[in-house]
């Protein structure tokens, strides 16, 4: 295992933002690292599974300090104990396991659950999530996470799926705490011609629309 730097909730709130990269091979996420701190950015999630997830987890948690580096697409124990071994500090699940939720309590990582219903919501927080992920938030949109809020303004809220440079901000009005974005904040087109000056100009005006919220 790894050194156990652990997951800094001090970086993720200067931006909560949790970036969702699948299928993107290490060379190339060297360079959206780089871009995605220049912005400001700090916490990114590695899909179990993308090729050589556990490798790009170990090699982005021993070259870059200050970003937050975790796992997500975790769906039993086993991609939970390779995420972890390869140096993993938060887990993010698309569905409840809770054998998943509770041993990641149980070793003090980080982890956000997804969820959809009210009573699943309730339920992943209850087993000790730290966030819960909305998912998918396409379907469900702003409103839902008002709608949830009322009721359970206890429960940290964190949807993905659907968030974008134009709703952002009316996610965290809603009451989220923080939001997950893959292919709208990960521009495939820049990422394709490796502008990764374009790409972080792009990270900085999805960050500030969420500074001015």
């Amino acid at each position: 295992m790894l050194n156990k730097k652990s997951f800094s909730w001090e970086l993720y709130n200067e931006s909560p933002i949790v970036g969702i990269v699948r299928g993107v091979s290490m060379d190339v996420m060297r360079d959206v690292a780089k871009a995605y701190l220049k912005a400001g950015l700090h916490t990114i999630e590695i899909t179990m599974n993308t090729s050589a997830a556990t490798e790009i987890i170990s090699n982005l948690r021993n070259e870059f300090q200050s970003l937050n580096v975790g796992a997500g697409t975790v769906c039993n124990m086993e991609d939970y104990n390779r995420a972890v071994e390869a140096g993993a500090q938060f887990i993010v699940t698309p569905i409840i396991d809770e054998e998943v939720i509770k041993t990641a309590v149980a070793q003090e990582v980080p982890i956000f659950p997804g969820a959809y219903s009210p009573t699943e919501i309730y339920r992943a927080w209850h087993l000790g999530a730290s966030a819960v992920k909305i998912f998918p938030a396409t379907q469900l949109g702003v409103q839902f996470i008002k709608d949830i809020s009322a009721p359970l303004n206890n429960i940290k809220l964190l949807p993905t799926g659907g968030v974008s440079l134009e709703n952002i901000k009316s996610f965290f009005e809603a009451g989220a705490v923080g939001v997950g974005m893959g292919s709208s904040l990960f521009d495939k087109k820049l990422m394709e011609k490796r502008d990764f000056e374009g790409l972080a100009d792009h990270f900085e005006k999805v960050r500030m629309e969420v500074k001015e919220s």
